[in-house]
């Protein structure tokens, strides 16, 4: 038996901006995203998803130091004006930090650059700081230019207790508990996932939605760099796995409602969570 989906009054509208990103371009890119997140309010979202480092561009990476700022620098001062100014929450898709120059009490592992996500409200606060896991290296310089996160946080907002976790982060399961375990009833995951693999990152967003019950959206880019094209088919999943909405490999903004309760009514429906042997 599965819960019904008509919307509550809780329930809240996401919407997933698949920016088509020009590679090297952090200006033109950046206000490609500030577009979409006033479109996205204009069509009544109370939060917007922009993808995985959609500054620069993933495969970028002759750039990515000479484009890396502080959290407190242009790209998220800008989303946080944007996001204030149309009463909107952004999640900031990701950019390259650079750990050195970012004023927080939070030491990291090491100095160097990270795959940073910031979430921020509908009033431009910082709400939470996701610094991706695990570095992808298969054909990738990721690992060789950036230091992984440590610190695994969930935060409340519209009604949700979000996680976030980036791309490459899918294949591990065990985040994703960590998550789960702190409370976490959305799970927000910007990526820069390229074709070939479009049956990865189809299955493995799905399993990640059914073994922990909650609502999970994928926001991926579009466009091609140098030898590799973004495949797009950002994705809202519900508790059950099912596809609420999805886009294909243009860009595009996918718009659905997602409601707290159904997370709680399915978990009590079907209950392999509070059945787990730790």
């Amino acid at each position: 038996m599965t819960p019904s989906l008509t919307p509550t009054s809780d329930a809240v509208t996401l919407a997933l901006a698949q920016l088509e990103i020009e590679p090297r371009e952090p200006e033109q890119n950046l206000a490609a995203a500030r577009r979409a997140i006033e479109t996205a309010a204009g069509r009544g979202a109370d939060l917007v998803c922009l993808p995985e480092l959609f500054t620069v561009g993933y495969f970028a990476f002759d750039v990515y130091e000479e484009s890396a700022e502080p959290l407190e620098g242009a790209t998220i001062t800008a989303l946080r004006e944007t996001a204030a100014a149309n009463d909107i929450a952004v999640l900031a898709g990701s950019f390259v930090e650079d750990l050195a120059a970012t004023e927080t009490d939070e030491t990291p592992a090491e100095a160097g650059y990270a795959n940073t996500t910031a979430l921020i409200s509908s009033a431009g606060s910082i709400e939470l700081v996701f610094r991706k896991h695990h570095l992808f290296g298969y054909g990738s310089a990721e690992t060789e230019l950036l230091v992984p996160g440590e610190r695994t946080e969930t935060t409340d907002l519209c009604g949700f207790t979000i996680g976030v976790s980036t791309c490459y982060d899918l294949r591990f399961p065990e985040l994703y508990r960590r998550l789960i375990d702190q409370g976490a009833d959305l799970l927000l995951v910007p990526s820069a996932w390229p074709y070939p693999r479009l049956e990865h990152w189809q299955t493995l967003s799905k399993a990640r939605a059914i073994e922990n019950q909650c609502y999970l959206a994928t926001i991926n880019g579009t466009g091609t760099f140098d030898d590799a094209t973004l495949l797009g088919h950002s994705t809202v999943y519900d508790p059950w796995g099912t596809i609420l909405a999805s886009s294909r490999d243009d860009p595009a903004m996918v718009i659905t409602e997602i409601d707290p309760a159904v997370v709680e009514e399915t978990r009590e429906t079907f209950p392999p969570l509070r059945d787990r042997r730790l």
